[in-house]
């Protein structure tokens, strides 16, 4: 399976927690040597009344944010998988999981506890509304 596939799969359970109230926060970690761009942390956030997700890329030097659909927060994090990031971690109020590379390239997504008690605010009130 492409990184595309698998990162797919990972995905559909962030598409998953937004929709049942669980998604606590989404962040692409580990980088392969030195680079610029260190991580990237994903929100949601309401836009005129849409949920959407607030992508935030944190630089060695700077943070640049930006905004997406939901499915097309999906296509730009799936370009930094390999490049430069070796992982990705979904906190929910049910479970942590974790998508990464391993040396050889090989993909694994283990679950496990939950780190965060509760969900983002912003996407209970959305929800709540």
């Amino acid at each position: 399976m492409s990184f595309n596939e698998t990162f797919t799969d990972f995905y559909n359970n962030v598409k998953a927690s937004l929709a049942d109230g669980t998604f606590a926060k989404l962040t692409l970690a580990k980088t392969i040597g030195n680079t610029d761009l260190m991580n990237i942390y994903v929100r949601p956030i309401i836009e005129n009344g849409v949920l959407k997700l607030e992508l935030k890329y944190k630089f060695q030097q700077e943070e640049v944010v930006e905004i997406n659909e939901i499915d097309a927060a999906r296509n730009k994090l799936v370009t930094y998988i390999n490049n430069p990031f070796m992982s990705a971690i979904l906190f929910t109020t049910k479970f942590d999981l974790t998508y990464k590379l391993n040396k050889k390239r090989a993909v694994s997504i283990t679950e496990k506890v939950n780190t965060f008690g509760n969900a983002s605010e912003v996407l209970l009130d959305y929800l709540n509304r």
